[in-house]
């Protein structure tokens, strides 16, 4: 069909469903009759990336290359984007595409000027296992709330796991990593610790149990590496580049595919704190942050119901701060209805029907589209390698029409960057400095240990900053120190510090752990003072 050549009806109205005023991204060109039409571009309005979005289909076609070409261009119109990339071959987003003759076949069938980039990328990951800059986080951070949920402890376990918590805080005994926790549990078990909770509960040894069996279960994951300082400020994730590109932060997550509860403890964390900082700022013209989470089947596989209705409520919550959300995986049953019911953007790739169980799950998609011209089981069963059935919100928050899109080739390289090339990336980071060493300073574990057999934990410091190295800090012994006032000593006394910690936390549970379990110290502390 010419550029002359008149569209047929329904091709017409898809064209019109697709020609936004506003800025927009280009996903391709419309398919229709077993051609591509060029001059009938799909596109996705970019103040409607904060309404989320899915990208789905069957192993092979194509929906890494999508997430790719979204996240480039949002990152070039100065949107940062977040990668969660669990098979590590994302990270080639970082360096400009190699130019063939699929690449310039492609560019020509869908009206794309196809030219060579990369674009500004972090590489984290978990606890640094792998590539990238080490994220962590604090036991505080995290709360009794959100790591009862992925123990999976039952309400009176969650409930001694809360009380353990507010022992501490009053006790100023900080739970940075596992091991403080377990030292926290292990002493209040213990003939001396026994009577510490007697007038406010107390703990049975067998809810002691099965928290401690918990927590050694979920150290074996991998998480006691993932737990600690310095802990990863998500503000990071929000930074835009010298050149106003926005940041693409991928996640490197092959060394713990196989660790799900790893992953989707860390995605929950990270969507919660992000909502706890983030003002609200209602319909942006642009998103501040658009997450895309690859694989995302295994953020809900075996995940207790509490944590599924943690998830679709951040979802629900977190568009009005301007962050987007975007799910990666094979079949749109691989998501909650609750949350797939939040979803307003669709990329379709290919679906097989090889066995009664895809024949369902077919049948199950394509009653989620809008009615469409198309015969959608036949379309989906037939699409080739980076083709997609797509609809989107227009500007006006309407689902567009139904179109069969040949989608455009991203401009960066479709691979990974070897691991070389991955770690003179990191080292080069301007995070490097700030994450890349653990500090195990003293906390409630080296006090606890360090305690006379008799003597139990007095009040000690809220939450401080990790120390300064050893020279610093013997420099800082020596020297001479003035004599503090009075409101300095009351202020500085570890009672005050105590008991400002204590009703902060409380505070913080009011607020924020009420809805996601999560609360960051910082904000917390600084709550209460």
């Amino acid at each position: 069909m010419s550029d002359s050549e008149t569209l047929p009806a329904e091709a017409e109205r898809i064209r019109t469903g697709y020609a936004f005023t506003g800025p927009a991204l280009d996903l391709g060109a419309l398919l229709w009759d077993a051609r591509c039409l060029a001059r009938v571009p799909v596109r996705i309005p970019l103040p409607m990336l904060n309404r989320h979005g899915l990208v789905a289909g069957a192993t092979g076609t194509g929906k890494t290359k999508t997430l790719q070409l979204i996240a480039e261009q949002l990152s070039a119109q100065g949107v940062p984007v977040f990668l969660a990339d669990i098979k590590g071959d994302l990270s080639g987003i970082s360096r400009p595409g190699v130019s063939n003759g699929r690449v310039q076949g492609r560019a020509a069938e869908v009206g794309q000027s196809w030219t060579p980039a990369g674009f500004p990328a972090e590489f984290l990951a978990l606890g640094g296992l792998g590539h990238g800059i080490p994220v962590r986080a604090t036991i505080t951070s995290f709360g009794p709330v959100l790591l009862s949920k992925v123990l999976r402890l039952n309400q009176t376990q969650e409930q001694s796991l809360g009380l353990i918590f507010h022992y501490a805080d009053t006790k100023g005994l900080e739970l940075v990593d596992l091991k403080d926790l377990r030292a926290v549990v292990a002493f209040l078990t213990s003939d001396e610790g026994k009577a510490e909770l007697r007038n406010i509960g107390g703990l049975s040894t067998a809810t002691a149990g099965v928290i401690l069996r918990s927590l050694t279960a979920f150290e074996a994951q991998g998480m006691a590496d993932f737990f600690g300082e310095p802990e990863f400020d998500t503000a990071e994730l929000l930074r835009t580049a010298p050149d106003g590109r926005g940041v693409v932060s991928v996640l490197e997550l092959p060394a713990v595919q196989d660790r799900p509860q790893l992953f989707s403890t860390f995605l929950m964390w990270l969507l919660a704190d992000l909502y706890h900082d983030l003002p609200e700022v209602g319909d942006a013209d642009r998103p501040k942050l658009v997450f895309f989470l690859d694989e995302a089947h295994l953020l809900f596989s075996d995940a207790s119901r509490a944590f599924l209705e943690s998830i679709t409520r951040t979802v629900r919550l977190i568009r009005s701060k301007g962050v987007g959300v975007f799910f990666v995986t094979q079949t749109p049953k691989d998501v909650p209805s609750d949350v797939l019911g939040q979803l307003g953007n669709r990329v379709q790739h290919a679906l097989r029907a090889f066995t009664p169980d895809d024949q369902k799950a077919l049948k199950a998609t394509v009653k989620t589209f809008p009615d469409s011209a198309y015969d959608l089981e036949e379309l989906l069963t037939g699409l080739g390698t980076g083709e997609a059935v797509v609809t989107v919100l227009s500007e006006t928050g309407a689902p567009t029409p139904v179109a069969a899109t040949r989608l455009r080739a991203p401009e960066s390289l479709m691979g990974p960057v070897d691991g070389p090339g991955l770690d003179q990336a990191v080292r080069e980071s301007a995070l490097h400095g700030r994450y890349a060493q653990a500090v195990d300073r003293e906390s409630a574990y080296e006090r606890l240990s360090e305690r006379p057999a008799a003597e139990t934990p007095k009040p000690g410091r809220a939450q401080e900053p990790a120390r300064a190295p050893e020279a610093a800090r013997t420099a800082e012994a020596k020297a001479p120190k003035e004599e503090p006032s009075l409101v300095e000593q009351v202020v500085g006394s570890g009672m005050f510090k105590s008991l400002a910690r204590s009703v902060g936390t409380q505070i913080g549970r009011e607020i924020t752990r009420s809805l996601f379990g999560t609360a960051r110290a910082e904000a917390v502390t600084a709550s209460a003072c």
